[in-house]
């Protein structure tokens, strides 16, 4: 069953990714003997050798008890190994029911997992902020514990448990802290949030730096370990060596375009608005299953390696040292005639296609006249559309968000 699910996603006819949970609510499925897989808004992979459980990934907190409820019905043994592929919440919470009526299981993670804990301490209010907004949950709570692992590494480590390897690796990419697994027994390939069915996770406007050039070079490095089963940490298994290479390959082969028409228009001086709108993916892997935007996106990707590369400077010189935006909206609304005009050109401008130019618009006449019901109505329209309109779920929370703000204020 789970290899025919796995070729109809391959084929496109399937949707299985960060943003798809295909196959949640159908238990644990058996990929090999001992070796099980669990999809859910971060996938766990679950081995039980020599009478001991390991996981690789541990779920989110808010899906820990179903996580193991679904585990406990395929392994009864008690769980004594768990690798983290990274420090993101859907991937470190599943172990405290399976130590509450079991041992302490030993956790391994990169050393730089620790550091991102205690990070998320001191920012836990903005990372509430943001997620609800991301994932348009007003009810998102952060997490303020955090299961720290008990063994971290730097570079490579390997892990013994019962007839099983896990090859530990560290790589860059969607986080610092990332930890690759290789499981020669099963010719398995773990590449945690790095291969998660959709355009890498490396532009994220909301979150820390992301990795681009590094991921592609991971990916390659995964290549080369001739896998014949990867099971991602988000999406749907792939099976068969040509298909774990090609997805990795040309995976990689588009982010190495979008970083070097970047990186040949920041040699040259260019303003970062003119990069966002000139780089553009490689068009023969647009209809890559495997590859559409539909969390994160390529003009993201290309602000993000801006910020890796060329700091937080524009190269606009109005923007170094800039107005408040609500002093510049007031100023040309007054230039336009009142807050109203602008509200007028934004409806004018959405009516004509050009969703960028209504959201400049509506969004100066909400700044110039914030208390103003009309023009928050406008507001919600524009960027109710433009939600409306996005593919990517970066896009549209932000976009939502906006709408939502406006709509309460122009009802009051």
């Amino acid at each position: 069953m789970i290899e025919e699910y796995a070729d109809r996603v391959w084929n496109g006819e399937a949707d299985d990714s960060i943003v798809d949970m295909g196959l949640f609510g159908q238990g644990v499925q058996t990929i090999a003997d001992g070796l099980g897989w669990w999809c859910g808004f971060g996938n766990v992979i679950a081995f039980d050798s020599g009478g001991e459980l390991a996981l690789f990934d541990t779920s989110a907190p808010f899906m820990s008890e179903r996580m193991h409820t679904d585990v406990r019905a395929w392994s009864r043994s008690p769980l004594t190994t768990a690798i983290y592929s990274h420090g993101h919440i859907d991937h470190v919470f599943g172990t405290a029911p399976f130590e509450e009526s079991g041992p302490r299981a030993t956790v391994y993670a990169h050393e730089a997992v620790n550091a991102r804990f205690q990070r998320y301490l001191l920012t836990s209010g903005y990372n509430a902020v943001i997620n609800r907004r991301q994932f348009q949950n007003d009810d998102l709570q952060w997490p303020t514990a955090y299961r720290y692992p008990d063994v971290t590494y730097r570079d490579t480590l390997t892990v013994r448990h019962g007839d099983v390897t896990f090859d530990l690796f560290h790589a860059k990419g969607e986080t610092d802290d990332a930890t690759v697994g290789h499981v020669p027994e099963h010719r398995l390939l773990l590449p945690g949030d790095l291969f998660i069915w959709v355009s890498p996770n490396c532009g994220n406007p909301q979150k820390a730096q992301r990795y681009p050039r590094e991921w592609a070079h991971a990916l390659r490095r995964m290549a080369a370990l001739d896998a014949e089963i990867m099971l991602p940490s988000h999406g749907a298994p792939i099976f068969g060596r040509d298909r774990v290479r090609q997805a990795l390959l040309e995976t990689a082969e588009w982010l190495d375009s979008l970083i070097s028409q970047t990186l040949v228009l920041l040699n040259e001086g260019a303003r970062l608005d003119e990069i966002v709108h000139t780089v553009k993916p490689v068009s023969h892997l647009a209809d890559r299953p495997y590859l559409r935007a539909r969390y994160d996106e390529p003009e993201f990707i290309v602000r993000n390696l801006w910020r890796l590369y060329g700091g937080w400077y524009d190269g606009n010189p109005a923007n170094l040292k800039p107005a408040p935006d609500a002093a510049l909206a007031g100023a040309v609304a007054e230039l336009a005639g009142g807050a109203a005009r602008l509200a007028d050109a934004a409806l004018k401008a959405l009516s004509d296609g050009d969703e960028r130019l209504a959201g400049h618009f509506a969004e100066m006449a909400a700044l110039a006249a914030p208390d103003d019901p009309g023009v928050h109505r406008v507001r919600a329209e524009v960027f109710g559309a433009r939600a409306a309109g996005e593919q990517s779920l970066m896009a549209k929370g932000v976009f939502a968000w906006a709408a939502k703000e406006s709509a309460g204020r122009a009802s009051t």
